[in-house]
């Protein structure tokens, strides 16, 4: 039998105990580059009442007593990246847009996005290579897009359902398999319900069967939690009522829709794991390949310096009370949560403070 789709167990704070929160891969240095500037923004460092962990072995967070290893597998490394949108229920036209402007500033633009940027964050998932010393792409494009208006396969979903949307998507032909530079990305809107969607997962990343799509191509599922549990899977843009009082209360969401904002982040975590361990045998801790620790799990919760022990770490926020901590094009603003490194050998992100 396959083993079962790697999916993001939710557990917003974690027992982080490393001992450095370090800037991100060193930024080109230019006479265009931005720093971060402290005349128009404020920092804060939030600390959030601590959720319930899970009993899963996914919940080490960013310790040494874990050790990311290579297995010998690919990585995202041919460019550029390919993602193929399968957009499942009703999408309105800003929540495709916000989430696309996410996707499309992951590549390096001119003139450069101002730092701290959705591109540095991807620069540091760009480290790692694979057996042959190729690494992940910098380029990233959507190349597709394909909507399910209908519900083709209802609006109740098993995770093995989600191959069966993507093998809908390929035979409506709008667009190919493309097995050597693809990977798909099945986003269901609010009104879908997924299997173990809310109760433990928010999304997870895997890698289709021959049998259902014709080739072996990596695929990921994020669903959209408003209606269903944002205070799960929007986190910390809301927060479940028993922890009213034990911190500042929910953080205003940067694009004004906790749903997408919060999905915005789980679709990060995907990609940078889908991207590092796309068939299940590339980077990961742990030694059960069916429940891999990746990069994103390493740092779950953690946004900014400072970050660990209830805290969500120094972040950004605007003169309207938003918070976020990078900058995508088109002056978007995302919150989105920090990825190991594997030069630093700890969590990173591009607004480190230190």
């Amino acid at each position: 039998m396959s083993p079962p789709p790697h999916f993001v167990f939710v557990s917003v704070f974690l027992f982080i105990f490393f001992l450095h929160h370090s800037a991100t891969t060193t930024i080109a240095s230019s006479s265009s580059s931005q720093t971060l500037n402290t005349h128009t923004e404020s920092f804060i460092n939030p600390k959030l009442p601590p959720r319930t962990l899970s009993s899963s072995k996914k919940f080490e967070g960013s310790s040494n007593l874990v050790h990311l290893r290579y297995h010998m597998g690919p990585v995202l490394s041919s460019s550029p990246v390919n993602i193929y949108l399968v957009w499942y229920g009703l999408w309105n036209k800003p929540q495709k847009q916000l989430i696309k402007n996410f996707l499309l500033s992951l590549s390096p633009s001119t003139p450069p996005t101002p730092s701290p940027s959705v591109s540095d964050w991807w620069r540091t998932i760009s480290l790692y290579n694979d057996q042959t010393g190729a690494n992940v792409s910098r380029k990233v494009l959507i190349a597709g897009e394909y909507s399910d208006l209908k519900h083709s396969h209802g609006t109740q979903l098993t995770r093995l359902d989600i191959q069966q949307v993507i093998a809908t998507a390929v035979k409506s032909a709008p667009f190919p398999v493309d097995h050597r530079n693809g990977i798909y990305l099945v986003l269901t809107s609010q009104d879908v319900v997924v299997q173990d969607f809310c109760r433990a997962v928010c999304g997870f990343h895997y890698f289709t069967f021959p049998s259902m799509v014709g080739y072996t191509i990596p695929y990921a599922w994020i669903g959209n939690s408003a209606k269903q549990c944002p205070e799960v899977c929007a986190y910390p843009f809301a927060i479940p009522g028993y922890m009213a009082g034990g911190g500042p209360g929910a953080l205003l969401p940067p694009n004004r829709d906790i749903g997408v904002d919060g999905m915005i982040s789980v679709i990060a975590h995907e990609l940078a794991e889908m991207a590092t361990n796309p068939l299940v045998n590339a980077w990961y801790a742990g030694e059960d390949p069916t429940a891999p620790t990746e990069i994103g799990d390493l740092c779950e919760g953690l946004y900014g310096t400072g970050g660990g022990g209830g805290y969500i770490g120094q972040v950004m926020r605007d003169r309207g009370g938003r918070t976020y901590n990078l900058n995508g094009k088109w002056g978007t603003r995302f919150l989105v949560q920090w990825i190991w490194s594997p030069v630093l050998q700890a969590c990173a992100g591009p607004n480190a403070l230190d």
